[in-house]
């Protein structure tokens, strides 16, 4: 890893939901929530700002719900509070091991975090604070995904870091099903958009596109997300050319 310092002044780290999960149907397991922890504290020692957005897939999906039947703003409501659930059980693991953090959500629950104000997320960030926006935009419709674009965009971060569980990077297909798979080094947005890779959904592929806003993907392992703030080749790499 080169020591030259991060290249990165500020970033958005996306985490699905499953990223806290463990085995045997655990939602959020600590000790899984506590090593994802221990990747981003290094990376905040580096100097980088960190925003988290976190999914909520582990507890809840509102688009499964309404397949089975529920009102899908319903279920995009109960979504959104399970990643207030998680964005709780990060922040928890992260202040165990002494970075501070703050959980900001779009849906006001004064009770356990503060509602998100931009300007107040700012602040957090400027002094050395790890920030996780939870409630995703706040709006039904709009995924988790769109959140960290939106956020991203919002605190001036200079990438998104799609952090996956499985599999480093992006492939032709799913390694899983299709063994023949082949990885993807770089990605153009519109490629990503026409090819239906699942890297982030349509609307977040979007808005990244239109502010020219790089995305990262790769698995949080390891010193990935060291090497990936320092600057090198990590995964897959997702921007205009």
């Amino acid at each position: 890893m080169t020591t030259a310092g991060p290249a990165f002044r500020r970033v958005l780290l996306k985490l699905s939901g499953q990223a806290l999960a463990g085995e045997k149907g655990v939602a959020i397991d600590p000790a899984r929530t506590l090593e994802i922890a221990t990747h981003v504290d290094r990376g905040r020692q580096l100097g980088v700002d960190i925003g988290i957005v976190v999914g909520g897939g582990n507890v809840f999906r509102g688009v499964a719900a309404a397949a089975r039947g529920m009102d899908r703003v319903t279920g995009d409501h109960i979504g959104m509070i399970a990643t207030v659930q998680n964005a709780l059980a990060l922040q928890d693991a992260l202040e165990s091991i002494g970075t501070q953090t703050r959980v900001m959500s779009a849906i006001e629950m004064n009770e356990i975090c503060e509602p998100y104000i931009r300007r107040r997320a700012m602040r957090h960030l400027e002094k050395g604070r790890v920030c996780i926006f939870a409630g995703g935009t706040g709006n039904p419709y709009f995924s988790t995904d769109s959140a960290a674009a939106l956020r991203a965009l919002e605190i001036g971060a200079e990438a998104i870091l799609m952090a996956k569980r499985t599999y480093n990077g992006v492939f032709t297909a799913d390694p899983e099903t299709e063994p023949t798979a082949e990885f993807i080094p770089r990605l153009t947005y519109l490629d990503a958009i026409q090819r239906e890779l699942g890297v982030m959904d349509v609307t977040a592929l979007s808005l990244c596109m239109d502010n020219d806003l790089p995305i990262h993907v790769f698995k949080m392992t390891g010193d990935n997300i060291d090497r990936v703030l320092a600057g090198e080749d990590v995964g897959t790499l997702v921007a205009t050319h």
